[in-house]
């Protein structure tokens, strides 16, 4: 039986179910991992979710380049096919590679867990045999979730600081055991929904066809994740003005939309007419504090300390406390209607940021907190989704991403998720929200919308991330 496995940029090392896995050889010279397409469904969207140096000139024909193709199931989950030396189910007992580890693991993911125990086999990616690998070995699965997804488990391709147990992660011992030529590997995603293959994964190079022009590159700002720094997001040619001096972002091929700060995300689901959940919270917020906050920043006071100096956030050293709009859902009472501290502070910093940016454009009092109060009814619900439609597309307005000083733009075709539900096609938004307090935030994950129209190489050897636009 073959076991697919979901290719992470970022995530953790390697863990896979109790199954061998299989591959289909190349002919090229390259390792080819190809991704399947599969009918999108709104239960299978939630569970799709889960952050200058030398040019490097890699040929097609590079003998060791290791090409593995995916599949796409209808871009929000790319998985491919590798496989365990000599099998095509895995069972321990029937390996002469096999080694005994078998201390317990548990790992935690954003829509459910995994639980089983480390073993030590020969791995097979494409044309490649990694020997002495460490990987989990999966007997218990938390929740549903996983039951609707089409891969068997995870080959995570982060950096061995946040690895489970600091297991070797596979592509370092690929490295070690002088697989590949080039410390670097490659992502290209086939958002053709007609088409047969999803895309694939280069281990030790990139595919010439897939992309078109040089890539950008930029370094890596932390290692554990595959994590850079971007500059402002612009909705057409207008900025959301959080980024504008710098947010972190990692970039996750395990993650199927772009997930970024509420304040941000609010401001395009706004503008490409998404609606999700009346924020009530919100609104008394706008209703209770709008007023002095106009007048507070107005007559001058930064406006990172209007929150504290109203009494809604709590101010700790040069930061105020904030713990993310997540609190909200969390700690609702049955009637809806409480909040604790922490996400009325939330909800304080984002009206003082809106209210800013339209301060900053001169418009008048009115218009401001009529734009403030439609930011807050679109706000998303807690599942994440909010609804386009479907008839407006083509008129939506370019969303932009600012890195390494040059502008990533994503069209509207790129960045709302068209999804079959019986006989009619619903359309969402491909942002959804993702609060992370600072120090770490604001934090934007650049998931596989991204790297659809970006062709993506993750250059271990220079620690550096390249984007090209895909072909």
């Amino acid at each position: 039986m073959r076991i697919k496995l979901l290719l992470l940029a970022i995530y953790m090392w390697a863990w896979s179910w109790s199954c061998i896995l299989a591959f289909t050889p190349s002919s090229d010279g390259l390792m080819r991992i190809e991704l399947k397409k599969r009918q999108l469904d709104l239960n299978s969207i939630s569970a799709a979710r889960i952050i200058p140096g030398r040019e490097v000139d890699t040929p097609l024909n590079d003998p060791k380049a290791d090409i593995v193709y995916l599949k796409n199931y209808h871009d929000t989950q790319y998985y491919g096919e590798i496989s365990c030396y000599f099998h095509s189910k895995y069972r321990s007992r029937m390996s002469s590679t096999y080694t005994k580890i078998g201390i317990p693991c548990k790992i935690h993911y954003g829509s459910g867990y995994i639980s089983g125990f480390f073993s030590l086999d020969y791995v097979k990616v494409g044309d490649i045999i990694i020997k002495d690998q460490e990987f989990v070995e999966v007997t218990k699965q938390g929740f549903l979730t996983f039951l609707t997804v089409k891969f068997d488990g995870i080959l995570g391709l982060g950096f061995q600081d946040i690895s489970v147990g600091q297991a070797t992660p596979l592509w370092y011992n690929m490295i070690q055991q002088g697989h590949v030529s080039q410390q670097l590997f490659s992502f290209w995603f086939n958002r053709d929904p007609d088409s047969k293959v999803g895309g694939e994964i280069v281990f030790g190079g990139f595919d010439w066809k897939h992309f078109r022009g040089d890539h950008t590159y930029v370094p890596i700002t932390k290692k554990g994740y595959w994590q850079i720094e971007v500059g402002d997001i612009l909705i057409a040619n207008n900025s959301t003005g959080l980024c504008e001096h710098g947010c972190a972002a990692i970039v996750d091929s395990g993650t199927s939309v772009l997930a970024g700060p509420t304040t941000i995300v609010a401001q395009i689901n706004h503008a490409i007419g998404a609606q999700g959940i009346l924020s009530l919270e919100c609104k008394n917020v706008v209703f209770k504090y709008g007023n002095v906050i106009w007048e507070f920043l107005v007559s001058g006071i930064s406006p990172e300390i209007v929150c504290v100096d109203i009494g809604l956030c709590v101010h700790n050293g040069s930061n105020y406390m904030s713990t993310g709009i997540e609190t909200l859902v969390q700690n609702k009472t049955s009637k809806g209607s409480s909040m604790n501290e922490s996400a009325l502070c939330t909800f304080c910093e984002m009206v003082v940021f809106w209210i800013q940016m339209q301060i900053n454009q001169q418009k008048t009092k009115e218009k401001v907190f009529k734009y403030v109060n439609e930011l807050c009814e679109i706000i998303p619900n807690p599942g994440g989704k909010s609804f386009i439609n479907c008839d407006e597309i083509e008129s939506l307005p370019l969303v932009s991403f600012t890195i390494g000083n040059k502008s990533f733009p994503l069209s509207p075709e790129q960045y709302v998720l068209k999804i079959e539900q019986g006989c009619s096609t619903v359309c969402i938004s491909g942002f959804t929200v993702l609060d992370v307090p600072r120090p770490q935030g604001p934090l934007w994950i650049l998931g596989d919308i991204f790297m659809g129209a970006y062709h993506t190489v993750f250059d271990y050897g220079n620690l550096r991330i390249g984007f090209a636009k895909a072909a």
